[in-house]
């Protein structure tokens, strides 16, 4: 078992994946980390759908790519032009939902995402945080393709895959806090 140190400072956002499907039980040990994170109030807000099914991530791209397109927000129309994938072809993407009337619905979803990318990284398996799919939950209809229950609604995508190189070692700046004693 690696350490979790290790892992914390190893664990990148990882945007190329080899093709092969990550399996069931580690999906689980992923998904079971994020049911593991704290919560306000012990409300656990989250629902994660896993999608592998390949047709509906190329739609969800598609549409994501389309919407931001006219989004009018130049960040985002700039890439949309480029036409890279946003779920950068991932073979399993977790789409990360909230009940609607959780006290801290986007610092709980928030905590479970963190832990479900530590675990990925445990495993060895890469992970992204995508807020971009958020362009494909502006239409109503796209997130009945979700299939979600109706107290839920979706907040954020994780792509998780094998990796196809090792992670690149970074330097962050440690140097942005104050101790008080």
């Amino acid at each position: 078992m690696k350490d979790v140190f290790d892992v914390i400072n190893n664990r990148r956002s990882i945007r190329e994946y080899k093709k092969e499907q990550i399996k069931d039980e580690e999906i689980k040990k992923i998904l079971d980390a994020g049911f593991m994170a704290p919560s306000a109030r012990a409300a656990k807000p989250w629902y994660f759908t896993v999608i592998q099914n390949k047709e509906l991530l190329k739609e969800i791209d598609k549409i994501s790519l389309e919407v931001m397109g006219k989004s009018g927000d130049e960040f985002l129309e700039s890439i949309a032009k480029v036409k890279n994938n946003i779920l950068h072809d991932a073979p399993t993407v977790i789409i990360v939902s909230g009940k609607k009337d959780a006290p801290n619905l986007q610092a709980d979803c928030s905590a479970a995402i963190e832990n479900i990318l530590l675990a990925a990284e445990g495993l060895n398996i890469g992970s992204c945080w995508i807020g971009l799919i958020q362009s494909f939950f502006k239409d109503k209809k796209n997130i009945e393709k979700l299939q979600l229950p109706k107290e839920y609604i979706p907040l954020y995508a994780i792509t998780l895959g094998y990796k196809t190189k090792e992670n690149e070692k970074i330097s962050r700046d440690k140097s942005n806090y104050d101790w008080i004693k």
